[in-house]
């Protein structure tokens, strides 16, 4: 399938706000207000879909309501680009009922992660359209150390030239969505090397969990020639991250795999770089691959954006590691 890439955004553009998985209700005041001085800066105007708000049991709302937003969001010209509000649990709910050539017919920017990665695969796997791996709405709502994540999402979303990705200085893992002032920054070590090698393909991936739920379906995307983007988040332990990479490796295209790029870990879920490298090395389908790990997305801050479905470039090396995205 011929890839789309949709048009970068730029000063005066509209972007669309929709819940896909979990509700704008759960967004405080204080972050929304926040969020929308950072769009304002970047000269983006806000809208929001009509059922944002809505909150069920589970603090979403119902697939049709969802569905619903995510169509609008593709078929309102005045919308350049997407951003979902927040993660979750369920985005893999709305697989079925998404009207495919209605977002092939209206290319535009969406971005997210976590449960977000449900959306990301399914669209380019059925569409073609390369979508975002990034902030959310609510991330924007972060009044401190934000720097590198703005920095990144221009660069990915409203420029066009070789992206050149960098550790961050100093990283956190702290609830700064319930103490915008009480936070810890913890000193970046820089990318961490596991295997070394050069590589190059498509990106895909995205939360490991959630990209394993596109197994066996209509929704997965091939892995042939790609380079492979995971991470996980603090419900993810070593054991648990271990068997997921293993589910993914069994699939018979992995081998079309021919690098894995991994995002930082949470604090929470106690994977050390001893222990992560015991995971990659035991594994042998890995052994002729570069991999390289530390690197800043997932959930913790800051975090880069990058192209699902877009090319990356990575080196990895034992005292140098360069990674790069070449296209999006």
């Amino acid at each position: 399938m011929k890839k789309i890439f949709p048009n970068k955004l730029k000063s005066g553009d509209v972007i669309r706000v929709i819940a896909p998985a979990r509700s704008l209700s759960i967004i405080s005041d204080e972050s929304r207000n926040i969020a929308k001085s950072n769009f304002d800066k970047l000269g983006l105007k806000l809208t929001f879909g009509k059922h944002v708000e809505e909150s069920d049991e589970f603090i979403s709302s119902s697939i049709e309501s969802r569905v619903e937003d995510l169509h609008n969001a593709f078929s309102d010209k005045e919308v350049k680009a997407i951003l979902t509000v927040i993660g979750g649990f369920n985005s893999n709910q709305l697989l079925k009922y998404i009207d495919w050539e209605l977002i092939k017919s209206n290319p535009k920017i969406l971005c997210g992660y976590s449960d977000i990665t449900a959306l990301n695969n399914s669209i380019l796997k059925k569409t073609g359209l390369v979508t975002y791996y990034g902030p959310h709405y609510s991330t924007l709502g972060q009044k401190l150390y934000l720097d590198y994540t703005l920095n990144y999402f221009k660069l990915c979303l409203m420029e066009s030239h070789v992206i050149d990705v960098k550790p961050s200085s100093k990283w956190t893992d702290d609830a700064w969505y319930i103490d915008q002032k009480n936070r810890h920054q913890i000193e970046n070590n820089g990318f961490i090397p596991i295997n070394s090698g050069k590589a190059e393909g498509s990106i895909v991936g995205g939360n490991l969990c959630t990209f394993n739920l596109l197994q066996g379906t209509e929704y997965m995307p091939s892995l042939e020639n790609s380079v492979l983007f995971i991470e996980d988040d603090y419900e993810s332990d070593a054991a648990t991250f271990d068997r997921d990479l293993q589910s993914l490796i069994h699939l018979q295209d992995f081998k079309g795999v021919k690098g894995i790029v991994i995002g930082r870990f949470q604090k929470e879920s106690k994977i050390s770089v001893e222990l992560l490298n015991k995971i990659i090395k035991t594994k042998k389908e890995l052994a002729h691959i570069p991999v390289v790990a530390g690197v800043d997305f997932g959930h913790t801050e800051p975090k880069i954006t990058f192209p699902i479905g877009g090319s990356a470039k990575i080196s990895v090396m034992p005292d140098t590691t360069n990674i790069e995205i070449t296209k999006h």
